[in-house]
């Protein structure tokens, strides 16, 4: 299979990951990396026509991790036009092969939430798939672009696309320094509802995505259970987001996240969350 991005932070440790589980990876990254291991490792841009086409040669499955990853990485057109080309190349050369299946990296900030530049939060709580964007900067809306790129890439080619929306991603150290900061700034995780999820974690929902008895193009939400505070979720959100509707309540620290389908679909759970004390807001 093709895992592309494979030097960025989601890329190594799937990479990682699916190399434990026996497959063949072929894998493409603009930048070399010392902890890449992979079958073929190729250095090429998923933008190119012909490194493309030659990642995908002989290949069953492709993994599209490959992206300018924040608002910051570059100008607005940059981030904008090498994330959506990228996808669309990508996706268009696999489903022409006739490749059965592809995953690909979306976002939380499809949604527009995250770095709306005005003073928005999730438009209610459980946030679903369904929720409506509210896009104001260039990477959301590239990202917003991907999904709409995956549904058409089923339509056109019958290739099916499994599109997450990850939250922040990253190793255990780093999640545990964000929600240090969360304890002391709750305000901060509101517009990613106070959502992470480990990179070890990222890697199993790929393979779930890469395996799961299903067809067409899939968008989904995926998350660790908990979210990164140490406080209760009912709390924070009476708190932070007093006038976003809710429609059930929230047992402790359970995400304000609907993961129904995720969970249902690809029977994910997340198995690496932050072991956090549960702790009253006002203290």
């Amino acid at each position: 299979m093709l895992v592309t991005g494979a030097a960025g932070r989601i890329g190594l440790t799937t990479v990682e990951h699916l190399n434990a589980l026996g497959a063949k990876v072929t894998a493409l990254t603009n930048v070399e990396h010392p902890d890449l291991k992979a079958d073929r490792v190729l250095i090429g841009d998923t933008r190119s026509e012909t490194d493309v086409a030659h990642a995908l040669d002989g290949v069953e499955y492709v993994v599209h991790l490959a992206a300018l990853p924040h608002p910051s990485a570059g100008t607005p057109y940059e981030v904008y036009s090498i994330n959506v080309v990228s996808t669309f190349n990508v996706l268009a050369q696999a489903g022409a092969l006739g490749i059965d299946r592809a995953v690909i990296a979306s976002s939380i900030n499809a949604t527009g939430v995250p770095f709306n530049p005005h003073e928005i939060a999730p438009p209610y709580f459980p946030w679903d798939e369904q929720a409506p964007n509210d896009v104001g900067d260039a990477y959301s809306l590239s990202k917003q672009n991907d999904e709409n790129t995956a549904r058409m890439a089923w339509r056109r080619w019958g290739i099916d696309v499994v599109a997450f929306r990850f939250p922040h991603v990253n190793s255990p150290e780093v999640l545990q320094e964000m929600s240090d900061h969360v304890r002391a700034h709750p305000g901060s995780g509101l517009r990613e509802g106070w959502s992470y999820l480990d990179t070890r974690d990222a890697a199993y929902a790929v393979e779930l995505g890469l395996t799961a008895p299903l067809s067409g193009a899939h968008t989904f939400f995926v998350t660790a259970s908990t979210t990164n505070a140490p406080y209760p979720t009912e709390d924070l959100l009476d708190a932070y987001a007093p006038g976003v509707p809710r429609s059930r309540r929230f047992a402790g620290r359970e995400v304000p996240i609907d993961l129904t389908a995720v969970r249902t679909v690809l029977g994910f759970e997340a198995r690496h969350e932050l072991d956090l004390p549960t702790l009253s807001l006002e203290t």
